[in-house]
């Protein structure tokens, strides 16, 4: 039952069984040492009084309180006591036994004392009922005390508890009110810098977050929407007008557009594809790649191109890089594409390992890339050029992938001037020595 019940009330009763089992033990050997105590104390008094009289058996008439004695000779005589008949014969008795203990004496309990001098034994037993009165008395005032102290800190207890858990009660609340369409609301922050606090700093770090990874994501859907209803829309603008006059109608033009406007879509799918299975951390089987042979194969396929792009390779080194081929050869892919795609004449393709990474530079002699704008390249579905359609420029997303794959790949990549004033692209990946170095 106490797993199902509040922090607060598990708390509380931890500290009271706690609290209760400390007082208990506490008390139990407070009231052992006040006996020891008060008894040492008894035992103190009458062997006093014993050893006065076994040494001087003449003193036996001045006052000795309510303590029982009886002092003997050798040969077992009463010399003196102040003891009846029945009370005499059971301390007379008491001498023959140890030196100090205790015993009844006509009923009542009694501590008693035996001291030897010379030719005298002397017996002297102090009644117990002071000891046994005084310890009672304690117990009964620990047994009002503990449950008293139990419940005020019990009470305690529950209210620090409370007042501490009633910021994180707030938190619970505010955070289960937010739904999908509030990432914008907060839980509230408490004065302090005490672990509470700091719950609260970062769950709100954590809501900033989930805000803005939601915009992301509503942003990317309402993107890819656009950018995929564009390509319908001709295609079925097409169709409409080749039904609406069959007689003007050209099936092979139409079929032609098509077939572009479907290549389209699919390069585009395939690009959202790539980024949604980045997003998610897909599982990947990394392995030694050749980033050299990657660069030279696809840059053969790009050569010759359509508009006389050159692209030279002479800087192209051997690298080896741990990573996915096949993400990597996509990199390479989308910035070769990007750049024959706005160079004039040129694009230029090195290669080379610097210090512990594989530096991978893509540039191009076309009209670059303006400053302000250089970090906009690698978000989704940006194209520098508004007139720019998926048709004509690309589909928005072929740097964003670059980011996000060499991202993965524990990469960054910057852009920044070419020679000659066109973009130049620098991929920098960490080679497989520098990754087994850093493993080990």
């Amino acid at each position: 039952m106490i797993r199902r019940a509040s922090l607060q009330l598990k708390v509380t009763t931890v500290a009271i069984v706690a609290v209760a089992a400390v007082l208990a033990v506490a008390s139990a050997a407070l009231v052992v040492l006040h006996r020891n105590a008060q008894i040492d104390s008894l035992d103190d008094r009458i062997a006093a009084r014993a050893e006065l009289l076994a040494e001087s058996p003449a003193t036996a008439g001045s006052d000795g309180g309510d303590d029982l004695f009886v002092v003997l000779d050798a040969s077992g005589a009463v010399v003196a006591t102040n003891a009846d008949e029945d009370e005499l014969a059971e301390l007379a008795t008491l001498a023959g036994a140890g030196d100090h203990g205790t015993s009844d004496v006509d009923g009542d309990a009694v501590r008693y004392v035996v001291e030897r001098h010379d030719d005298a034994t002397a017996v002297v037993a102090g009644d117990r009922d002071d000891v046994d009165e005084s310890v009672s008395e304690l117990t009964r005032l620990l047994l009002w005390i503990i449950p008293l102290a139990v419940v005020l800190l019990g009470a305690l207890v529950w209210l620090v508890v409370g007042r501490t858990l009633r910021p994180v009660e707030r938190m619970r609340a505010e955070v289960d009110q937010i739904g999908l369409t509030e990432l914008d609301r907060r839980v509230p922050q408490p004065p302090g810098r005490d672990e509470i606090a700091r719950l609260a700093t970062t769950m709100n770090a954590m809501l900033d977050r989930l805000q803005a990874a939601a915009e992301a994501q509503g942003r990317f859907v309402a993107d890819a929407s656009h950018e995929l209803r564009t390509p319908l829309a001709r295609m079925r603008a097409e169709l409409e007008v080749d039904e609406s006059a069959p007689d003007r109608a050209d099936p092979a033009a139409t079929r032609h557009s098509q077939l572009e406007e479907i290549a389209t879509l699919q390069r585009l799918v395939d690009d959202l594809l790539v980024l949604a299975r980045s997003d998610a951390g897909a599982v990947r089987r990394t392995s030694p790649v050749d980033l050299g042979d990657v660069v030279l194969d696809e840059a053969a396929r790009r050569a010759p191109t359509d508009g006389g792009i050159v692209i030279g390779t002479d800087g192209v080194g051997d690298a080896r890089v741990d990573g996915v081929e096949s993400e990597l050869r996509r990199v390479v892919a989308n910035l070769l594409d990007n750049a024959v795609r706005y160079a004039r004449s040129t694009v230029t393709i090195t290669l080379h390992r610097a210090d512990a990474s594989t530096v991978l530079v893509v540039a191009d002699d076309g009209p670059g890339i303006p400053v302000e704008r250089r970090s906009d390249v690698f978000q989704r579905f940006t194209r520098l050029d508004a007139s720019r359609t998926a048709s004509t420029g690309g589909t928005g997303l072929g740097l964003a992938i670059v980011r996000d794959l060499v991202a993965r790949h524990g990469g960054t990549v910057t852009v920044d001037e070419a020679q000659g004033g066109g973009a130049r692209f620098i991929v920098e990946i960490p080679t497989t020595d520098a990754l087994a170095s850093g493993r080990a």
